[in-house]
């Protein structure tokens, strides 16, 4: 060894500048047929090949999910519905929900006359809408 030390960042880069440029070969693409050709039947594992160019990949697996047999959506998942066009709710229900009946319905709701019952300190008062025990 040298009594001189050679800094390490130094050494580092003089080495790296001597060796010498190795171009790496690159691989050729596999042989994959024209986009256009293919059809839902093709085979498209060759576009699957790590050294198929990410678009030309793209382009194969758009034809192949442009297909109507991969339009159909899962009926089981949750967002794959449109759910705008859902039926509407009956005047019949509408009216037995208690949020519609304080909301959409101004007119009070007409009940039939009952007899009044006395008001026994020994009887629970009924309740009333809107209104807090004190």
């Amino acid at each position: 060894m040298a009594d001189e030390k050679e800094p390490f960042l130094a050494r580092w880069s003089r080495l790296k500048r001597e060796a010498p440029v190795e171009k790496q070969a690159e691989a050729p693409a596999p042989s994959v047929p024209p986009v256009e050709s293919l059809t839902p039947e093709s085979d498209f594992a060759a576009f699957m090949n790590p050294k198929v160019k990410d678009e030309l990949r793209r382009l194969a697996l758009k034809k192949l999910f442009s297909d109507p047999h991969f339009n159909v959506p899962d009926p089981f998942e949750p967002y794959s519905r449109d759910w705008n066009d859902v039926e509407a709710l009956s005047p019949e229900l509408l009216a037995t929900l208690n949020q519609a009946r304080s909301v959409l319905f101004t007119e009070p709701e007409k009940k039939p006359a009952a007899e009044p019952a006395p008001n026994n300190e020994g009887e629970a008062k009924q309740d009333e809408p809107r209104r807090q025990d004190t």
